[in-house]
């Protein structure tokens, strides 16, 4: 065992680089470590010692001398046994004998003694600061060399940090990993970390036997009651612990060594009995080396999750209260933790393991019960509350929060116009399960170390940074727990993307007929496969198939499984190609990319060209001799708006928004309509869109297209210059837009009002209208948009700008040429205010003439426990930022920073952050909401708002239009009630989000394809978070974040410390020439740093290096 260099009065952390063998002068250092501790945290400490020393012997099963194990495990029982832990003829929690030492090269060095400072004037002895040794490797990855951290005023008590091997440094993924082994060990059912609990009859396998073997390499001789367990445990393939930094993106570690882990139900110990329950007790009464113990006496099966309620009782239960329902939202880092919204919106309710989860994916509505009280998680303020812990994903670049990449954006991306406003707080803020949990906010800014206050998360990198909580500490915060009693809706698509192997035991029967499948997405279950549905050479070339993906759909999960059961669905590819892993994104999102039906087909008009009947002339307003005109992205292809503004004679201006009226083609109840209200969106892609409606409709019939007449439904206002209404006009018309003006265009006739535009330099233009008259149109519309806008934030909307990034594509391959953060520029306000207003117009007109059945989109309030975290979080800075409105907060935001790189840098961090607490912005029928308050739209501070301008790409807007046609008498009234709206709102709410989180994978994809082929790429970046050990960074060209780890820099050492409450990392880097004295950099919130992005070599891994310092630079902040 390796000392840890434990702090006086800091709890003892379990060593974290893995299994090693010990050295003679430790066991009597161990030893004398048990006698004088005994508490029950140190209990768990020796437990999970005892565990690791398992495992070693498990992965090394047959290589080295069983007497030399049984040694030490012996003296590990020993010292257990002194400390009350194990009686005389106890077990060793890890509930086997112990056949096998450890391999050589696993051994560590004993760390270095650390020493102790003389308490400093005024301190007393319990204040006495503990030196910590801060190591690190140096460049060549030799030895480390060993530095002696500074103790600087203000710093709080420092963690110690272990010494690094160049064989195997520890990480922070690594120990997420870890604390999943960990708490399957627990009590928790991990699922796809065992091959112990086939169900019964499946494959046609004998229970039993399978649970004997239990995929072991050893012996069949071997019963269950000897050595019992998984015969080598192996580290993921590309593991960080191999490396010195992780840089892996855990979604992608595709190799059969991924899923090759821990049989969960052999590592199961029983520290729950000496902290506070996991997983184990939410399912069951006993412990978890109870269940073990009766499982090896009888053999039998035995239940890994709880039975669901029946529907009455849930109904009953929610009803008087007693069952909570919400969304499942579970942490894509440490997938064993999982939350559902709290009703009374302060704190999430904390769904603690697997077990407790109950075979629920991440997005099912689930019934939850709470747990008793004495059962729930202990966080302090400080801390790091764990509700969130993978919010930031600085490590994966599939999911940067507020770095919504868009190629080009079109109208419907993040950039749309008539959503811009509420897309920073909405489409482009993170989706549910990020924003929502991303309450590690406070342990970010605040400082606290990594998983360094879970009472029952031991980092083995550093010591905790305070004491764990004590029971009478007035400022702990219980959060409530619960455990998952139904499902009431499948929301998970339950199909998944993933990689193939073999199972470990070729002599089960079971190898014979299944393999086993692995997500890519961690928080999905592994799932065993018929292996009559697998490539047929798939057990004889395994190798072959190492960096295939495939698609598995999960059709069941048993009470007494693990392991779900899978149906692979299809072979997509290799992993990190293109196309292969965009039809993977696509399918595990539910998103419908087939080609339409014949019978949908049918529902379009057959006899082309088409032209507008005479009779629905007849029944339109006829606008197309007026100029109107659409302002979209260079690329756009389906136009669904368009714009017109005339000066009329008393100084006044007629403007109009001029919609496509894609309902006179979606009748309801058709096939199309059908298919159109599944699909519900759009969805864009990097490369690509999918269209909600068939290309006929998008690209023609329906595109707005210069010089063809259209089908459209207008609103049009007499504005005076400064914008008021002075009168308002619905309904539907026929267009004809003079010009396709780009973004572009638009915005070099706002810049330059007197220029004189020839033909060359514009888009073709209609004869009926002059190049002059364009350019008027386009200046009035500017003008009187400035007005608008000015106005809407004196009312007090909200902004909040982000970072976003655009790619150009070679047209040739496909892949990205050049990437960078997309301007918001003055011709996308234009479009903006006047996309707004018509939805605010249209919303305010359906709700009067359809009270109980208007389909309108509200957006609640930011979650007040995030926003309280910020709050708290801006006073420690020093920032003065007023949380108690949105027009409060823009104008805090506005004013606060100035101008200038290092404030725009500022304000793009504390913009990022702001995103973090704002919920979804959702569609609703009017019907179901008795109180008018809660169709408040938080950030647009509106009272009534829809979505009525994007018909093309959006479902609602569609069902808007058939809303307003109906208020107008031009057209029959919807069919639908308000229930089935409501329904219909529901599901156009999960597509938008699943929609929203395919385009984020999709320009993730891209940006690391951009890294790999063009990196390293360079760039400005600004701290926005500090570790103990890392630190996250906002990269300001690119918009992406990402998490530097220290232990992956040439330092001699570095340390954590708090100056007041604002956290730091001091970096000591090597000198460049043993003559100079080592550098020194402070790493704070805001500081300014450079940073290279360069690709790991793996599909889809890219990762952030810090840029040394120049000697000017050192010690900067």
């Amino acid at each position: 065992m390796e000392a840890q260099g434990i702090a006086r009065g800091a709890p003892t952390h379990s060593p974290k680089d893995g299994p090693g063998k010990p050295a003679v002068p430790q066991k009597n250092a161990y030893a004398r470590l048990v006698q004088k501790h005994h508490s029950g945290r140190f209990r768990s400490y020796l437990h999970h010692i005892a565990q690791k020393l398992q495992l070693e012997e498990d992965a090394l099963n047959d290589s080295g001398s069983e007497a030399e194990a049984a040694l030490k495990s012996g003296l590990v029982r020993e010292a257990l046994s002194r400390n009350g832990v194990l009686g005389p003829g106890s077990r060793s929690p890890a509930g086997a004998p112990q056949p096998g030492p450890a391999h050589p090269s696993e051994s560590r060095e004993p760390s270095l003694p650390r020493r102790k400072r003389d308490p400093g004037p005024g301190r007393g002895e319990e204040d006495e600061v503990v030196e910590e040794e801060v190591l690190a490797p140096n460049r060549r990855g030799d030895a480390a060399v060993p530095s002696s951290a500074r103790q600087v005023p203000g710093s709080q008590g420092r963690s110690p940090r272990p010494d690094f091997s160049p064989h195997k440094t520890a990480s922070f993924e690594e120990r997420d990993r870890e604390e999943a082994r960990r708490s399957s060990r627990e009590g928790h059912a991990v699922p796809g970390r065992a091959e112990s609990f086939a169900s019964p009859g499946t494959f046609g396998s004998d229970p039993p036997a399978a649970n004997t073997r239990k995929g072991s390499h050893l012996s069949p001789g071997r019963t269950q009651g000897g050595d019992n367990r998984r015969g080598i445990a192996r580290t993921r393939n590309h593991s960080e612990s191999a490396r010195a930094a992780p840089h892996v993106d855990r979604r992608r570690q595709l190799s059969e060594s991924q899923a090759d882990t821990m049989n969960s139900s052999d590592c199961r110990a029983t520290l729950r009995q000496l902290g506070t329950p996991r997983g184990g007790p939410h399912a069951t009464g006993s412990t978890p080396g109870d269940r073990k113990n009766r499982n090896k006496a009888s053999r039998g099966r035995k239940k890994v999750f709880e039975a669901y309620m029946s529907k009455e009782e849930v109904s009953a239960g929610l009803k008087r209260k007693q069952l909570i329902q919400g969304p499942l939202r579970i942490n894509p880092k440490k997938y064993h933790e999982a939350f559902i919204p709290s009703p009374d919106g302060i704190r999430d309710i904390f769904i603690d393991g697997v077990v407790a989860r109950n075979r629920a994916l991440n997005g099912d509505i689930v019934a939850v019960k709470l747990l008793p009280k004495d059962q729930w998680k202990v966080i302090k303020p400080e801390g790091g509350d764990h509700e969130a812990e993978a919010a930031q994903e600085s490590d994966a670049p599939r999911n940067p929060p507020g770095a919504s990449v868009v190629n080009n954006p079109a109208k419907g991306d993040a950039d749309s116009p008539d959503v811009i406003i509420e897309a920073q707080v909405d489409d482009d803020n993170d989706d549910v399960e990020s924003s929502r949990e991303a309450k590690d906010l406070q342990r970010l800014s605040l400082g606290a170390g990594e998983k360094g206050r879970d009472p029952e998360g031991c980092s083995g990198h550093h010591a905790k940074q305070e004491d764990s909580p004590k029971a009478n500490d007035p400022e702990q915060v219980l959060q409530k727990t619960g455990k998952v009693v139904y499902i009431l809706e499948k929301k998970h698509s339950r199909a998944a993307m993933g990689s193939l192997r073999l199972l470990t035991d070729r002599n089960s029967e079971l190898f014979k007929k299944c393999a086993m499948f692995s997500p890519v997405d961690h928080r999905l279950p592994r799932a065993y496969v018929s292996l009559a549905d697998c490539p047929p050479d798939l057990a004889s070339r395994p190798e072959d198939y190492s960096s295939t993906l495939f698609i598995c759909h999960i059709v069941d999960w048993r009470e007494d499984s693990n392991f779900a059961l899978g149906q692979l669905a299809q072979s997509l590819g290799q992993a990190g190609e293109v196309e292969p892993e965009t039809e993977g994104i696509l399918t595990e999102y539910g998103v419908d990319f087939s080609d339409f039906s014949p019978e949908v087909l049918q529902c379009l008009p057959q006899s082309l060209p088409w032209v507008i009947p005479l009779e629905e002339l007849a029944k339109r307003r006829d606008l197309r001799e007026e100029c109107i005109f659409t302002i979209d992205p260079s690329t756009a292809r389906d136009l669904d708006d368009a714009l017109s503004c005339k000066l009329l004679p008393d100084g006044n201006f007629e403007v109009g928004v001029h919609i496509a009226d894609v309902s006179y083609f979606v009748p309801e109840g058709t096939a199309l309509d059908n298919v159109a209200s599944k699909r519900a969106t759009s969805v864009y892609l990097v490369q690509k869109v999918v269209p909600m409606l068939p290309r006929l409709l998008c690209e023609e019939l329906c595109s707005l297209n210069p010089m063809a007449d259209r089908l459209s439904f207008s609103v049009i206002w007499k504005l005076t210059p400064e914008g008021k209404i002075l009168d308002e006009w619905f309904g539907r018309t026929v267009i004809r837009s003079c010009a396709k003006l780009s973004y572009d265009h638009a915005q070099s006739m706002i810049e330059n009002p007197g220029k004189a535009f020839t033909a060359e330099e514009l888009p073709p233009m209609s004869p009926q209208h002059s190049i002059g008259n364009v350019h008027r149109a386009v200046l009035n519309l500017h003008r009187i948009a400035k007005q608008l806008r000015k106005q809407r934030f004196v009312e007090g909307a909200l902004r909040l700008d982000q970072l976003k990034l655009s790619f150009t594509l070679d047209k040739e391959s496909g892949m990205p040429q050049s990437c960078y953060v997309y301007q918001y520029r003055d011709s996308n306000k234009l479009v903006e205010e006047f996309m707004l207003l018509a939805n605010m117009a249209v919303a305010h007109q359906i709700y009067r003439s359809f009270p109980a059945r208007a389909l309108l989109r509200r957006h609640p309030p930011p979650l007040t426990k995030i926003m309280n975290d910020l709050s708290e979080f801006c006073s420690q800075m020093g920032l003065e930022i007023d949380f108690s409105s949105a027009g409060a907060l823009h104008k805090s935001l506005s004013e606060t920073f100035g101008t200038g790189r290092y404030a725009e840098a500022k304000k793009s961090v504390l913009t990022n952050m702001f995103s973090r607490p704002m919920q979804m912005a959702v569609y609703f029928c009017t019907g179901v909401l008795e109180d008018e308050a809660l169709f408040h739209h938080y950030a647009l501070n509106v009272p009534l708002y829809t979505h009525f301008t994007s018909p093309i790409r959006r479902f609602p807007d569609i069902l808007v239009h058939r809303l307003l046609s109906a208020s107008l008498g031009a057209g029959p009234a919807p069919r639908m009630n308000c229930k089935e709206t409501q329904k219909q709102a529901d599901h156009c709410n999960d597509r938008k989000t699943a929609s929203k989180r395919v385009q984020e994978l999709s320009a993730d994809l891209f940006f690391a394809i951009f890294v790999k082929e063009h990196g390293p790429l360079e760039s400005e970046a600004m701290v926005m978070g500090v570790l103990s050990e890392a630190f996250d960074v906002l990269v300001l060209k690119y918009g992406v974040q990402k998490r530097i780890y220290c232990n992956a820099l040439p330092l001699v050492g570095f340390r954590f410390q708090k100056v007041g409450k604002k956290p730091q990392l001091s970096l000591i880097w090597e000198p460049e020439n043993p003559e100079q004295e080592a550098p020194e950099q402070e790493i704070a919130i805001f500081t300014l740093v450079e940073v290279v992005l360069k690709s790991d070599g793996s599909p889809l891994k890219y990762s952030a290096v810090l840029k040394r310092p120049s000697e000017a630079e050192s010690g900067a902040s």
